[in-house]
């Protein structure tokens, strides 16, 4: 006996196929996001102007970063506020749009 599909069933059943796997590598970015976890350093120059900041930081092990001192982008150059050179701080980082970005800052207790 063999089974055989309209073509209507055929292309929802592409439909809900692309989605799902669209759904999949979805959660799979997020959680790699979430698993980005925070990292000690000490900021060296805030450049609010420019929505930058230096920093001389751990090892970032989510972008495979040895301990050295680098300059990032801020997500949200508000945040650049809270911190000045020589504050202890743990932030988390990541690549966006191809720029060592900061997504999150604290200072450290």
């Amino acid at each position: 006996m063999r089974f055989e599909l309209s073509h209507e069933r055929r292309s929802t059943l592409k439909k809900l196929a692309t989605l799902s796997f669209a759904a999949l590598v979805a959660s799979s970015i997020m959680a790699d996001a979430q698993t980005a976890s925070l990292v000690a350093g000490k900021v060296v120059k805030v450049d609010s102007s420019a929505g930058k900041v230096t920093i001389d930081h751990e090892k970032i092990p989510n972008l495979d970063m040895e301990p050295m001192t680098m300059v990032f982008r801020a997500a949200d150059p508000a945040v650049l506020k809270a911190v000045k050179a020589g504050d202890k701080i743990r932030f988390k980082a990541d690549t966006v749009n191809g720029q060592l970005t900061v997504t999150a800052i604290e200072k450290a207790k």
